[in-house]
């Protein structure tokens, strides 16, 4: 996401005519896309690698255990974890 952020950032700056990246215009152009180009590498890496599907798995754990606590709250069982109970 960082390398999209920069990019749009890039752009920006170039269609406004604030920064003046390199005297020629193909260059200027290559060094402005690129890191939407490094963005790509960067998910399909992620993909790849099982990175994207493990913090799903993970999000999904996090959610089912927030759901078991506050069930058991709700029944009025101590909540684990905590050394207290009610």
């Amino acid at each position: 996401m960082a390398f999209v952020l920069i990019g749009v950032l890039f752009i920006v700056l170039r269609l406004g005519g604030w920064v003046q990246f390199h005297k020629d215009d193909l260059w200027a152009w290559f060094i402005i896309l690129s890191p939407f180009a490094l963005a790509v590498v960067w998910w399909a890496w992620a993909d790849k690698s099982g990175l994207t599907q493990r913090k799903a798995m993970d999000a999904l754990e996090d959610k089912k255990a927030a759901r078991r606590d506050k069930q058991l709250e709700a029944l009025g069982r101590f909540k684990p974890g905590s050394k207290k109970r009610r």
